[in-house]
C-alpha cells in the first residue's frame, strides 16, 4: 500500500508574492497590518526558507503558532522567526507594528563581522516575548530597536540616494539591538528544546551551502558532511523548503551572482570566476538559463 504524503508547509517569498517592486531584494520592511491585508489576520502555517523574519508589534494583541510553540500576548512584543521555522498567527483589526524580513546570508555576513560576540544557536531558535516581561534595564535598547525600525520604514517611503546602503546599515542596526534583547532574555547555559532531526539537518545543510557554494561541491560531498545519503538529503530539502537539494545550492549561487552584479563595477568574467565557474561562458549559461537574460543584460537594468 502506498504511503499518503504529508503537505509541504507553504514557503513564503515576499518580494515574489507581495511586493513585486525587487522579486530578489534581500532587506524588506513592511507594517503588519498592511501584511495582514495581504494574507489575513487569520494566517495559515507558513516558513520562509531563506529568510530571517522580525515582527515588532507596537499595538494590539496576537495568538501565534511558533514552530512547537503556541502563545498569545499584548503589544508592545517581539517575534523572533529564523528561517525555515513553521509559523501561524491571528491577529485583532487593531494590531499593527513592524515586519523585517532579511535575506538569511545577509544576517550570517553580520554576525560573520563580530565574531564571540553572539552565541552559535541564538539565530536559530525563534522567540517570542512582550516588551515588559524582559529583564529591567532592556527598555533603553528596545526604544533604539524602535527607532532603527522607524528609520527603515520611513527609507523604504523613499528611493534617495545611497538607499540600499542605508537600508543595510539600518538591517544591521535593527539586529545588533534584537541580539541584545534575545540574549538578556534568556539565562546563560538555559537548555533548549531539542529540534526534530530533519530540521536539524536541514539547517546544518543550509549553513553547509552558505561555507560552500562557491567550491561546487557535489550532492553526496554535502550528504557524506552531514552523514546521511544523497536521497535522504533531497527528501529532507522537499518537505522543509520544497525544493531539491540541487535547487538550492544553485539558488545561493544565483543569488551572490545577482548581488556582485547589481552592487559591484567587478566584470562578468570575473564574478565567474569568483563564484567558482572554470569557464567565464558556462557560468553565463548557467544564469542565463535560471533567470532569462545573460548577466550583462541583468547587469544594465533587465532584471526589472
Amino acid at each position: 500500500m502506498r504511503a499518503v504524503s504529508t503537505p509541504a508547509i507553504p514557503d513564503i517569498h515576499i518580494g515574489r508574492v507581495y511586493d513585486q517592486r525587487d522579486p530578489e531584494c534581500e532587506i524588506h520592511y513592511e507594517t503588519f497590518g498592511r501584511l495582514a491585508q495581504f494574507f489575513g489576520r487569520n494566517t495559515p502555517p507558513h516558513r520562509h526558507y531563506c529568510f530571517f523574519q522580525v515582527h515588532l508589534l507596537v499595538r494590539g494583541n496576537i495568538r501565534l503558532n511558533l514552530d512547537d510553540g503556541v502563545y498569545s500576548g499584548e503589544a508592545p512584543l517581539l517575534i523572533f522567526t529564523p528561517p525555515t521555522v513553521p509559523h501561524s498567527f491571528y491577529s485583532e483589526e487593531d494590531t499593527d507594528g513592524h515586519v523585517l524580513t532579511i535575506r538569511q546570508e545577509v544576517v550570517r555576513d553580520w554576525f560573520r563581522e563580530m565574531p564571540g560576540q553572539w552565541s552559535d544557536g541564538m539565530l536559530r531558535e525563534a522567540a517570542f516575548f512582550e516588551i515588559a516581561a524582559l529583564p529591567a534595564g532592556c527598555a533603553a535598547d528596545f526604544a533604539a530597536l524602535l527607532q532603527v525600525v522607524e528609520l527603515l520604514q520611513a527609507e523604504f517611503a523613499c528611493d534617495g540616494k545611497g538607499h540600499s546602503a542605508l537600508v543595510r546599515a539600518l538591517g544591521e542596526s535593527a539586529f545588533i539591538l534584537l541580539g541584545r534583547l534575545l540574549l538578556a532574555r534568556e539565562p546563560s547555559g538555559a537548555q533548549r528544546p531539542e529540534r526534530s532531526e530533519d530540521l536539524r539537518l536541514f539547517l546544518s545543510f543550509c549553513d553547509l551551502v552558505e561555507a560552500h557554494f562557491r567550491e561546487h561541491l557535489t550532492l553526496s560531498e554535502y550528504a557524506g558532511r552531514l552523514a546521511v545519503t544523497e536521497a535522504r538529503l533531497n527528501d529532507i530539502c522537499r518537505r522543509m523548503a520544497e525544493r531539491p537539494s540541487k535547487e538550492i545550492v544553485h539558488e545561493r549561487m544565483l543569488q551572490e551572482a545577482r548581488r556582485l552584479l547589481r552592487f559591484s563595477a567587478v566584470p562578468v568574467s570575473e564574478i565567474g570566476y569568483q563564484l567558482g565557474f572554470a569557464d567565464p561562458a558556462y557560468f553565463s549559461r548557467f544564469f542565463t538559463r535560471r533567470t532569462g537574460m545573460p548577466p550583462s543584460q541583468y547587469r544594465l537594468g533587465g532584471q526589472t
